[in-house]
């Protein structure tokens, strides 16, 4: 058996956890059957013997179109290369709306089964109008489109399928649940406080802990804004990505400025994250949507208490009362966004991480217990089988 795997993620190009999911899922997966990845860079890689990458470029140089509208044809064009290259595959799986044409078109031209995963829904992302202006459209429609007509759609989360029920005109037997997954031999807690002092942090004060692309879906600007009803004491630590827009992006420097008045503050790189999660007081995940949460597992495996909000997949993954303690968004909407009330959601965030940075003790019991649930229920190995056999099922 051989499958295509369609994904404008993958490494050295990563920017969030579909990425992530699409890089671990793959290796585990090419121990069962021939993997092939066609993804969107420069990649041209063996990575053994029965998984390859290719990564199909794009010259934009000519193009006129407003600049918001550039990712949404980058996304097209390629998914015409990806099919213009021959396939040979029995198989082919969509990551992202970026890909989802690409796979209609195998879908329909190859005539192979196709498979979608869904990291996150369009419709409960109405920011990304935002980013993508009349583009945001045409994601809704493909993704749409793409989820209808699948033969096989993987939900990330309980959630994730209930939400696909109510936004698409899908068959619920070919829904499946296939969780995020975890390497806890990569993920653990480490000692390197000499990671800490090189991007300024100090590793003799207690910090908490934020990593992600700084986007409304992170909520990272309500956790900013959290900082000043934080007790003083300790630092906090973004660990953030690049903004999606140049609005969220002012919009943030003028939170953190804001902050800085009243408490230091460093805005670090992605890179030595396990250096980061490991030695975190509390990882703090403010999400408005989260379909999974794959962060909360990586700060679990490393011994790290959680303080998430309790949407989408993160109910699945944090234990409350156990491997963390959830926030709610204190109402139900159609939109997550729409339900919010920053101010109240603000504080919320604040007295949860000002209980657990207060109480090393229970920090510590919830530490421990997210390790080892993040190695019980979450290994990408048997994630990787559960999607063979959902293969095997379709040919």
């Amino acid at each position: 058996m051989k499958s295509l795997f369609l994904t404008n993620e993958y490494p050295p190009h990563i920017y969030g956890g579909a990425g992530i999911h699409v890089q671990y899922l793959t290796r585990e997966l090419s121990r069962l059957c021939d993997v092939e990845v066609r993804c969107f860079g420069d990649q041209n890689d063996r990575i053994n013997d029965r998984l390859t990458a290719t990564g199909y470029g794009l010259d934009t140089g000519l193009w006129t179109c407003p600049k918001q509208l550039t990712s949404v044809f980058a996304s097209v064009q390629r998914s015409l290369s990806f099919n213009t290259t021959k396939i040979d595959a029995d198989i082919v799986h969509l990551h992202t709306w970026y890909t989802h044409f690409g796979g209609i078109l195998a879908k329909l031209n190859y005539g192979i089964p196709m498979v979608l995963t869904t990291h996150s829904l369009e419709p409960l992302r109405p920011w990304k109008r935002e980013q993508l202006a009349g583009g945001y459209d045409f994601s809704v429609w493909v993704e749409k489109t793409a989820v209808e007509m699948a033969d096989a759609v993987i939900a990330v989360s309980q959630e994730t399928k209930v939400d696909i029920l109510r936004f698409f005109d899908a068959d619920p037997k070919k829904i499946h649940v296939i969780h995020n997954g975890i390497d806890p031999v990569e993920y653990h807690k480490i000692d390197a406080p000499d990671v800490l002092r090189k991007n300024g942090v100090d590793p003799d004060k207690p910090y908490v802990l934020f990593v992600g692309r700084i986007t409304r879906q992170k909520g990272i600007i309500h956790l900013v804004r959290a900082i000043r009803h934080l007790d003083p004491g300790f630092q906090v630590v973004l660990c953030a990505g690049a903004p999606d827009t140049p609005e969220i992006a002012a919009e943030m420097k003028q939170a953190v400025t804001e902050a800085q008045a009243k408490r230091d503050g460093t805005m670090l790189p992605v890179e030595e994250k396990i250096a980061l999660y490991s030695h975190a007081d509390v990882f703090c995940c403010p999400s408005i949507y989260e379909p999974f949460g794959i962060i909360n597992l990586e700060a679990m495996a490393c011994e790290t208490a959680v303080v998430a909000s309790a949407v989408g997949g993160i109910k699945e993954v944090v234990l409350p009362g156990e491997t963390g303690i959830l926030v709610p968004l204190l109402q139900q909407a159609e939109s997550p966004y729409e339900a919010l009330h920053p101010d109240q959601f603000a504080r919320d965030l604040a007295e949860a991480v000002n209980k657990l940075m207060a109480d090393p003790a229970l920090r510590a019991r919830m530490a421990k217990a997210g390790r080892e649930r993040a190695v019980d229920h979450f290994s990408w190995s048997a994630i990787a089988e559960k999607t063979f056999e959902l293969y095997q099922s379709l040919l």
